[in-house]
């Protein structure tokens, strides 16, 4: 059995060294989950905007995990928000390989993943490299909703 918090702290690692990765990026990370959002995404208290991938016993146990975007309920405008930022990005997140679109609750979209440790990592890495693409239109969202 892998150490699970071992490879997120290196998963977390290898995201701070990305080219794209600068002050305004944050991460959580608490062992075997792990958020990234920006300072102005609500998610102090990591309940607003970020992406988010866990591997606890239940997905070892089922041998899959998620990797997903979440707009949790620190961001005041929560329901607004996902019909505001699925109009721009609900098309291309259905054309990622494995991506679902949600729109209900506080969940954006969801990708579950087959858990091997081989690659795990890069696996993480190339995930949060696409989901940060968003970026701009969580931004953008986010500035027509404050008007």
């Amino acid at each position: 059995m892998q150490d699970v918090k071992k490879i997120f702290r290196n998963f977390e690692q290898a995201l701070r060294k990305s080219s794209w990765f600068e002050d305004d990026w944050e991460i959580f990370n608490r062992g075997p989950y792990l958020q990234l959002y920006k300072e102005e995404w609500y998610n102090h208290k990591q309940g607003g905007i970020h992406f988010e991938t866990y591997i606890e016993d239940r997905e070892i146990r089922n041998k899959a995990f998620p990797i997903c975007m979440h707009v949790e309920e620190d961001y005041p405008q929560q329901q607004a928000f996902l019909q505001e930022f699925l109009r721009l990005e609900a098309e291309r997140i259905r054309s990622w390989k494995g991506y679902s679109v949600v729109g209900k609750g506080y969940s954006v979209c969801i990708r579950t993943l087959p858990l091997s440790f081989k690659n795990l990592e890069q696996r993480l890495l190339e995930e949060f490299n696409r989901l940060r693409l968003l970026e701009p239109s969580i931004e953008k969202t986010l500035h027509t909703l404050q008007g």
